[in-house]
C-alpha cells in the first residue's frame, strides 16, 4: 500500500529533548536537519553510511523500522535513543518502546491492520557525546557489524552510557553489560577497551555468506571501541 499521497505525515519536529518523525519523514530530511545533527551527531554519522543519497531521498525512517533488518541503522539508533513507536489501527492507537518493538528477525510488534505513524526519539543529555560506527563490505551496503553509542561524563566519571548493536544478532541489540560496566568509571582508554570486550557477551552473530560469527564478534568489538572513543571525544569537546 502506497501512502505517499497522504498529507501531513512527512514532518520532522524537534520539541525540547525529543524528535518527532512522521511516517513519511525521509532519511534525507533528518540528515539535513542541522539542529538534530548538532545535538546528536551519531545520527549524522549513521545517515552518511545509510545507502546512497538517492536511497535516503526516497526511503523513510518508518519504513526502515517496520522492515526491521537487524543490520540497518535506524533500528539500532532507536534502541540507543529510547525511541517510541506509535501504531494506529482500527482498534485505536498504542505506543511501543523500541526495546519491545523488535521481536525477532525482521519481525516487529506491528499487528494486523496497524500502521507505524510516528516515531519519537529522545535526544542525548546536553553535554553528552554520541557516535555511530559500522563496517560494511562496500559503502551503502548493510552493516556486517556496527554500534551506536551515547556517553555522558559528570565530573571525572561516566554517568550515562548507551550501546546499541547492529548486524550482530537477529534483532538490534543493547549491550547492557557493557553499559553497566561503564557507569561510575573514569573514562580511560582501558575502561573503554574493557567495555568493548563486555559488549561481545551481548552479541549473537551467525555465520553467513559474508563472514563467520567469530569474525563478526571481532569486528563488533572493534566498532564498539571506536564508537565509544568517538563519543567520549565529542563529550569532552562539548564541556
Amino acid at each position: 500500500m502506497d501512502i505517499n499521497r497522504v498529507g501531513g505525515l512527512g514532518y520532522v519536529l524537534r520539541e525540547g529533548d525529543l524528535v518527532r518523525l512522521g511516517a513519511l519523514a525521509r532519511h534525507r530530511d533528518v540528515e539535513l536537519d542541522e539542529g538534530i545533527g548538532s545535538r546528536c551527531p551519531m545520527i549524522t554519522d549513521a545517515m552518511a553510511v545509510l545507502g546512497h543519497v538517492a536511497i535516503r531521498n526516497r526511503g523513510t525512517v518508518a519504513g526502515s523500522l517496520a522492515h526491521a533488518d537487524p543490520s540497518a541503522e535506524w533500528p539500532a539508533l532507536a534502541l540507543a535513543l529510547d525511541a517510541e513507536c506509535t501504531l494506529m489501527g482500527a482498534s485505536g492507537v498504542r505506543t511501543i518502546p523500541a526495546g519491545q518493538f523488535f521481536q525477532g528477525f525482521m519481525t516487529t510488534a506491528i499487528g494486523p491492520g496497524e500502521m507505524l505513524t510516528e516515531m519519537r526519539f529522545g535526544l542525548p543529555p546536553p553535554g553528552s557525546g554520541s557516535a555511530f560506527v559500522e563496517v560494511a563490505r562496500r559503502h551503502g551496503d548493510f552493516a556486517q557489524a556496527g554500534a551506536a553509542v551515547v556517553l555522558a561524563v559528570d565530573g571525572d566519571e561516566i554517568s550515562h552510557a548507551r550501546i546499541a548493536l547492529l548486524g550482530l544478532g537477529g534483532t538490534p541489540l543493547r549491550a547492557i553489560g557493557a553499559e553497566e560496566g561503564l557507569i561510575g568509571e573514569r573514562p580511560t582508554e582501558e575502561v573503554l577497551r574493557s567495555a568493548a570486550g563486555l559488549a561481545v557477551e551481548s552479541m549473537q552473530p551467525v555465520d553467513d555468506v559474508h563472514a563467520s560469527a567469530g569474525y563478526k564478534r571481532q569486528v563488533g568489538m572493534v566498532v564498539v571501541r571506536r564508537a565509544l572513543a568517538a563519543a567520549l571525544g565529542r563529550c569532552q569537546a562539548s564541556q
